[in-house]
């Protein structure tokens, strides 16, 4: 690495978010992007992100590393994921402030919120509620992941920031056809039955839940726009106990209409059944983004542009994917 600016270690670079803020940051001349493969650094060794810190002037971190899946996988092994996120979270952060880093930004999960909040999802919904059963190990985890940046803010000054994005897809998504989530899985169904003459495809549920979907790309730019937020404007639009801030569009849509834009994407001109036996899940979840965008940031990329470049990526890389 040369010595020009800070340096940045993004945690999780192989994943979607982390992949998207490192290129993000590479746009940009005034920072060292520092990363680690998992067999050169296990983020689970307490010792060995001790060391890894020890051994790199590191000046902010994006902890966009945790172990991820869908109901099935969060279902199956409830311990693995309050396990491995809470050592990795725990970990990295007091390994940063250790070492003087002053600046960390966390990722978090809009499954943070109870089952059953409001309408679109405030802040401040979190901890006033039930959380949604099939992934609560995984949201408490998160949860504790916000609350551990605001202890080390109130107790050493620190100014680590936390940020909880709606549904995301992108480059790098997880398109496995049996535990991915409904766009990627939806984008590869409906590719297939393009490929394979398919008269129709089968979407579970009604079709009438409503979902939000921010593309990963605006995520990156939100996570950099709200690690460089001037001090003044962050305390402004933040509480020390209520610190962390919602990334979406404000904005949803149907998983008809979703379904809908997709065909159009692909090419599939066969018919979408929707399965009404099928369970909807949560009839809505949309996040409040007003404390993001009164502080001057927006998204930009419109979903059927985002699903049109989404698309052209797993295109480009349909042998990795089936490998």
């Amino acid at each position: 690495m040369d010595d020009r600016g800070q340096t940045v270690f993004v945690a999780g670079h192989r994943g979607m978010v982390g992949s998207a803020i490192v290129r993000r940051l590479q746009e940009r001349d005034d920072a060292r992007i520092l990363t680690a493969e998992r067999q050169t650094l296990d983020l689970l060794d307490q010792a060995a992100v001790r060391q890894f810190f020890a051994d790199n002037r590191i000046n902010q971190v994006y902890l966009a590393a945790a172990k991820v899946g869908g109901i099935h996988a969060n279902n199956t092994f409830p311990a693995d994921f309050i396990h491995d996120n809470l050592v990795i979270q725990a970990n990295v952060i007091q390994a940063a402030h250790l070492t003087g880093v002053d600046r960390l930004l966390f990722l978090g999960s809009s499954c943070i919120y109870p089952k059953l909040a409001d309408q679109p999802m405030r802040e401040d919904a979190l901890l006033t509620g039930v959380l949604e059963p099939t992934n609560e190990p995984y949201a408490i985890a998160k949860i504790a992941g916000i609350k551990m940046c605001e202890s080390y803010n109130r107790q050493y000054g620190r100014r680590y920031r936390s940020v909880m994005p709606t549904n995301l897809y992108g480059p790098n998504d997880n398109f496995h056809p049996e535990n991915s989530h409904v766009l990627p899985a939806l984008m590869r169904r409906l590719h297939e039955a393009k490929a394979m003459g398919h008269a129709s495809v089968t979407v579970w549920g009604t079709g009438r839940a409503m979902r939000e979907f921010l593309h990963v790309d605006d995520m990156a730019r939100a996570s950099v726009f709200v690690m460089e937020l001037d001090d003044t404007v962050y305390a402004a639009n933040t509480r020390p106990d209520l610190s962390h801030i919602n990334v979406g569009t404000g904005q949803d849509c149907t998983i008809r209409e979703l379904a809908e834009a997709l065909a159009r994407v692909i090419g599939f001109e066969g018919r979408l059944d929707f399965d009404a036996t099928k369970p909807d899940g949560t009839p809505r979840k949309l996040m409040d983004v007003s404390r993001l965008t009164s502080m001057g940031w927006q998204p930009e990329i419109a979903l059927e542009d985002g699903l049109r470049q989404t698309y052209g990526w797993f295109l480009n890389h349909q042998d990795d994917l089936r490998r």
